[in-house]
């Protein structure tokens, strides 16, 4: 259902130049309509609206039953850096949040992570713009689990393209939650944008593009 906050979100996006929409190739080699890109958002008004938008989502999901928000190098930084800021000023919900590097730092502090260390019985949930394979989930759960036995059963993404995995039938996002049972919330998903589209008049030749475009990859 396209909800008044989910038109919110796709209208920013592409106001950001985050939404675009031509002529792409995914990472798995796939030639899509659509692109979601949020290493376009640059200015501080865009961050700070990104993590409101981000906050909203995790109140209206867990409110204040976690322990700290994680976001994966180098995209999750920024968003998982804004999501707690909203959360605290809009909702007065104060959680650590931290992030990982992309290399090891052998010297001054070290470690793998930046800010909050998790630790034992800690309930992390991670903040990511989208998932096209789970690769992020993968690289990063070792990285939260060598700190402690935490748990981590939640996941926020931008946009959920519920696009077909690499297992027939699932979608990544449904591959993520059987392999490692974390269930992922989308701010919106690709048919919200088609929706969102068809009811904004866009041109008739994008429309058929999305529909032939998910017919041939999405699974819903």
């Amino acid at each position: 259902m396209l909800t008044k906050a989910k038109r919110e979100f796709i209208t920013f996006m592409m106001g950001a130049d985050v939404l675009r929409f031509g002529e792409f190739v995914t990472k798995s080699g796939r030639k899509t309509p659509y692109f979601v890109n949020t290493g376009n958002y640059r200015t501080g008004a865009q961050i700070a609206a990104l993590g409101d938008f981000y906050a909203a989502l995790v109140h209206e999901t867990l409110g204040d039953a976690f322990d700290c928000m994680f976001g994966p190098a180098y995209k999750g930084i920024p968003l998982a850096t804004a999501a707690a800021g909203s959360l605290f000023r809009l909702y007065g919900v104060d959680k650590p949040f931290c992030f990982n590097r992309k290399e090891r730092k052998d010297h001054g502090e070290g470690g793998d992570l930046i800010g909050y260390t998790p630790k034992d019985g800690d309930r992390v949930i991670i903040i990511e713009d989208v998932i096209t394979a789970g690769t992020a989930v993968r690289e990063t759960l070792p990285v939260l689990q060598g700190c402690g036995d935490v748990q981590v059963k939640d996941m926020f993404i931008s946009v959920n393209r519920c696009e077909v995995g690499k297992e027939a039938g699932k979608t990544a996002v449904d591959e993520v939650r059987d392999c490692f049972g974390i269930q992922v919330h989308a701010l919106v998903t690709v048919r919200d944008i088609r929706e969102y589209l068809g009811e904004s008049g866009m041109d008739a030749a994008l429309l058929a593009a999305m529909d032939r475009y998910m017919s041939e990859y999405c699974v819903f």
